[in-house]
């Protein structure tokens, strides 16, 4: 298995950044990926923590061998590390008891988390291997005070202690953490990086240059719109969202809202659908010079702000029924 860093595929300025703190054995203290979902953030947090484990990683080389127990141990399963040294946070991703909570992390990376997984651990030297490497996903949902609990350590790190932070919303972080993160620019993938990782895994059936142009140089939002269960939730998901806007019964804007709420992390490809069925509809009518395509080209708009909105951390309820209200009354 070749390592991950270099699977990481057409980002060669972050590629560059970590291969020189590699082989000048320099790694920055803290990391702040930054970049929309599905560019290869997380693939290549988990690579340099790879490297930095590797037990045959030979110095002045960024390669790790991607063979050895650390190498693959690194490799997460079920959202975390094998490693001992690799420690992941993300909301949610632990069972309350395990971070001394007794209700479930629902809208925000608790300071739990970070007392039990990052503070216990900062005045320790590594378990087994050559550094701790600690990954917070989503690092835009650390509460204020979590943030504030992890700036202590990274303004005063341990020997061989590094950060990762992955995020969308780089701008939602504290100063603060901002100020103490050296940060990585992962730009959107190309079309033909998109068409070849799709292809890679084996999806065919389906038009790939159509899924790659919708899923605006996103990984994981192409893999979605290939998938067949994913295409027929977000197909069910648009005629539920244009039966709501054409009825004259509000109450079906609202319960589409209301399930929202539970629903966030799949919503922005199902906008995304929606906007494209507007904007088909849309160049449908006005080549038969229909006056109704000013409207549903407004109902697109109205469905990419909506997108926009969710990716700025927006509430899933409110944007979806504001964007059903509005299209109501395009």
């Amino acid at each position: 298995m070749p390592s991950l860093l270099a699977s990481l595929k057409s980002q060669s300025a972050p590629l560059e950044t970590l291969q020189r703190a590699l082989t000048s054995e320099r790694v920055h203290h803290a990391y702040l990926f930054e970049g929309q979902d599905g560019v290869g953030k997380e693939l290549a947090a988990f690579g340099l923590a790879q490297a930095l484990e590797c037990e045959r990683r030979a110095e002045g080389s960024w390669q790790a061998c991607g063979a050895c127990s650390a190498c693959e141990r690194v490799l997460p399963k079920n959202g975390v590390s094998r490693h001992p040294d690799v420690v992941v946070l993300e909301r949610a991703l632990y069972e309350p008891a395990q971070i001394g909570r007794k209700n479930p992390e629902t809208a925000e990376l608790s300071i739990d988390q970070v007392r039990t997984l990052v503070l216990a651990r900062a005045a320790f030297p590594p378990h087994e291997g050559r550094a701790k490497v600690f990954i917070v996903r989503r690092a835009e949902e650390l509460s204020i005070s979590a943030a504030n609990a992890l700036l202590k350590t990274l303004e005063e790190p341990g020997a061989r202690t590094h950060f990762v932070l992955i995020s969308t919303q780089p701008d939602a972080l504290l100063p603060t953490i901002l100020s103490r993160t050296l940060r990585v620019h992962f730009a959107s993938l190309s079309d033909a990086t998109l068409l070849e990782i799709l292809s890679a895994r084996g999806v065919d059936g389906v038009d790939l240059a159509k899924i790659a142009a919708l899923a605006e140089g996103s990984a994981s939002r192409a893999l979605s719109l290939a998938n067949p269960e994913d295409r027929a939730e977000r197909d069910a998901f648009v005629a539920r969202a244009a039966k709501a806007v054409e009825s004259p019964d509000a109450m079906l804007g609202l319960e589409l809202a209301e399930d929202a709420k539970k629903e966030k992390d799949v919503l922005v490809p199902r906008l995304t659908e929606l906007a494209r069925h507007y904007a088909e509809e849309a160049k449908a009518r006005a080549g038969a010079n229909d006056s109704r395509a000013s409207r549903a080209a407004a109902r697109s708009r109205l469905a990419l702000t909506a997108v926009g909105e969710l990716e700025q951390n927006g509430a899933a309820q409110l944007v979806v029924e504001s964007m059903i209200l509005k299209m109501r009354s395009a």
